[in-house]
């Protein structure tokens, strides 16, 4: 790929058109008219032959990586298929807003997975970057986050997305050094499918969508270019402004909340959207000196 699509610049670019494309996520399951997760399976099935018309019609080959690397990309697929199946299900039991903040709980732990990674201390503005981060989140979401037995099943669904999710990107992280990202999507996407449909007969719930245009957008939004973009800034980006860029989601959620379905914007939401943009900022600066861990 050239240089001009490899700087940091254009990687922090399409995070952040990334985080912006998976936030309609949430609002496009609830408008599919189809079961919580058969509409994972839509927005993986879907996206399978949308991911191999662009990639065939740039030339990049879509043979099936070696053995470890198939094996890996395996597993993050179950992983990604099972995030996706808990998560839909979550968020029909639950405040969107309790959704939206465990979903993403991934996102802070692929950006602690890559402070640890790294071996070293982190700098005192990279845990600042993180902590306004988290807590911007929180205070953006605290108008429509509503903890309580009624929606205890939903949350630890939510929050169990979020884990699986985070293991998803640890396993991209892995193989994204020795794959392209329009291959890898196909396959991730392709294996997901595969592994979501058992799940979404078991429910009993409708398989067949009432809204094939909610689901062919879920699918194109949140799978071609959410996940698709998103796998092309892993690797690019460290782990830390990944996770960072990803929770913007919450931000945009929101904003889509206000524009879209009129949702009163309390001076709290505000503080907390610019938390997050100040965590953007602190985190694309200079890079800071490294202290290393004693005895690493």
């Amino acid at each position: 790929m050239g240089a001009r699509f490899s700087s940091p610049a254009i990687a922090f670019a399409a995070l952040m058109t990334a985080s912006a494309a998976l936030a309609l996520g949430p609002w496009l399951v609830r408008a599919a008219e189809v079961g919580a997760v058969a509409a994972g399976f839509w927005r993986l099935s879907l996206a399978v032959p949308m991911l191999g018309a662009l990639a065939l019609a740039l030339g990049q080959s879509l043979a099936p990586p070696p053995g470890r690397l198939l094996g890996l990309l395996a597993l993050g697929a179950f992983f990604f298929a099972a995030d996706l199946a808990a998560w839909h299900e979550g968020i029909h039991l639950t405040k969107m807003g309790n959704a939206t903040l465990f979903g993403n709980f991934g996102s802070f732990m692929f950006a602690v997975y890559g402070l640890v990674l790294a071996r070293r201390w982190p700098h005192v503005r990279q845990v600042a970057a993180l902590a306004l981060a988290v807590l911007g989140a929180v205070a953006l979401l605290s108008s429509s986050l509503e903890l309580g037995l009624d929606h205890v099943h939903g949350d630890l669904l939510s929050l169990a997305a979020g884990i699986l999710y985070g293991l998803y990107l640890i396993a991209v992280d892995k193989v994204r050094p020795e794959m392209e990202p329009l291959p890898l999507i196909f396959w991730a996407s392709l294996f997901g499918s595969l592994f979501i449909l058992p799940m979404a007969m078991a429910t009993g719930e409708p398989l067949v969508p009432g809204r094939w245009d909610i689901v062919a957008l879920l699918a194109l939004s949140s799978q071609v270019v959410g996940q698709g973009l998103l796998i092309f800034a892993i690797g690019r980006l460290p782990q830390l402004v990944i996770g960072l860029g990803l929770i913007a989601q919450v931000a945009v959620s929101a904003g889509l909340g206000w524009l879209i379905y009129e949702e009163a914007f309390a001076p709290l939401d505000w503080i907390g959207a610019a938390a997050i943009v100040v965590a953007l900022v602190i985190v694309r600066l200079r890079k800071p000196p490294i202290v290393p861990m004693s005895g690493s």
